[in-house]
């Protein structure tokens, strides 16, 4: 199928053409007649699908068909998303669809000066790309009316529960319209995002390309299991290899993040760390910079690391396997763009492996081990094996050291206030 077959407005073929986009995702051929349909949809989809053009081009197509385009603009279609980066991405998206359309936008996030922002809201707008909380502020200034709102979008549902934006999401629908067309995009469906979805939808389509249970087999993945306190000189390793030329390291937690891309610094192995204690100009930095290849190593957290959208993302690294299973089927589909074979590689210690049996669990899968490399992994299992040859296993608390007879009688005869009596006679 190619995008001509989905009944789409001639700017916006046009667009696409400049664009090289000819045949649309599997995500995209479902997802636009029913966009255009003007049903309300639920998105349940990893990373990878081209959603925003998914949800954009339709969009576009529907605000460009009113007949009003001539009257005073207002905003017409609102697209709620996480965090400022994201936001930004889709503006970037969207100035491809619709820049041979009349359609005016702007973006508004928190962090910044308002006064761009509320000089970009005074001018015609038709698209608002915001941030809850920013907007939530705007709002109460009076600068933003949301009552002919006709499009709503949700982005990145389940990192909006994540962030603690959910009573923002809530305020905000209690000022936009009723009768609206509402569209509901998650990468997983847990009871909370059904329970938020339920307050927004009215009788949605669901659309689900790829069950989250699964990953996509043209990425190559395999574990190394190797201790805790060699993982960063595995990593460096491997990282050696002049055929990685750009890869995302995932860490469980921020402190890890600059201490990994601190170990590697003195390993000469450039890197930059992503997470929410960096301020937005840092992580905007940073993100740049990997973009456009500056910086061949990001070292992000899983929340951080949600809106890292690069096209031909070679290699991905868990430095440590994520507690829940599902994350690690969306950290691995980083890799995956378009169809491309890439690489995934995790880092299993001893406490880990539980983590990795639910992950195997979870995608079907038994991942491949590699056990040709120099910081092999000794389970203790071995480890007991080879202390119980030495006659004492120090590990096992069973065990004690045999003491002759004639040392306990003696040890046993000892009076109970010894040790204070002889403190005495030495003072």
């Amino acid at each position: 199928m190619l995008f001509k077959e989905l009944w789409l407005i001639e700017p916006i073929l046009k667009a696409l053409e400049i664009e090289w986009y000819e045949t649309p995702t599997p995500i995209q051929q479902k997802a636009i007649p029913i966009i255009l349909a003007k049903k309300d949809i639920i998105w349940c989809a990893q990373t990878g699908t081209w959603k925003t053009a998914a949800f954009a081009i339709p969009t576009i197509q529907l605000l460009s068909n009113t007949k009003d385009l001539t009257k005073p603009r207002v905003i017409k279609s609102l697209i709620l998303t996480p965090t400022r980066e994201l936001a930004i991405q889709i503006e970037d998206s969207f100035k491809a669809y619709w820049k041979f359309t009349k359609i005016r936008h702007t973006v508004i996030f928190g962090w910044v000066w308002q006064a761009r922002q509320v000089e970009a809201l005074k001018q015609w707008v038709d698209v608002l790309v915001a941030t809850p909380g920013r907007l939530l502020d705007l709002m109460n200034q009076w600068y933003v009316n949301l009552k002919h709102i006709e499009i709503f979008i949700l982005d990145e549902a389940d990192r909006m529960l994540d962030m603690w934006f959910v009573n923002d999401v809530k305020k905000i629908l209690t000022k936009i319209p009723t009768r609206r067309q509402s569209l509901f995009f998650s990468a997983t469906m847990s009871k909370e995002i059904w329970i938020l979805a339920d307050t927004i939808l009215n009788n949605p389509e669901k659309v689900e390309i790829t069950p989250v249970s699964t990953t996509a087999e043209t990425i190559n993945q395999n574990v190394y299991f190797v201790s805790k306190s060699d993982k960063k000189n595995l990593l460096a390793h491997i990282l050696k290899d002049p055929e990685i030329k750009q890869a995302l390291v995932f860490t469980r937690t921020k402190h890890w993040a600059d201490r990994v891309v601190k170990e590697l610094s003195w390993k000469w192995i450039m890197a930059e760390a992503i997470h929410w204690n960096k301020s937005q100009n840092a992580r905007q930095r940073a993100l740049n910079n990997f973009k456009i290849w500056d910086t061949r190593i990001l070292i992000a957290t899983d929340i951080a690391a949600r809106w890292i959208d690069i096209d031909e993302l070679g290699y991905v690294f868990n430095y440590d396997l994520p507690n829940e299973s599902e994350t690690y089927v969306h950290r691995i589909w980083r890799t995956w763009r378009a169809g491309n074979s890439w690489c995934a590689f995790s880092f299993c210690d001893e406490e880990e492996k539980k983590h990795l049996l639910e992950i195997q669990k979870l995608i079907w899968k038994q991942i491949p081990v590699i056990e040709d490399h120099p910081f092999p992994l000794i389970s203790w299992s071995f480890m007991a094996e080879n202390y119980s040859k030495n006659k004492v296993n120090p590990r096992n608390k069973t065990q004690r050291k045999k003491v002759s007879p004639e040392a306990s009688e003696n040890k046993s005869s000892r009076p109970n206030n010894f040790r204070r009596n002889r403190n005495k006679k030495t003072s």
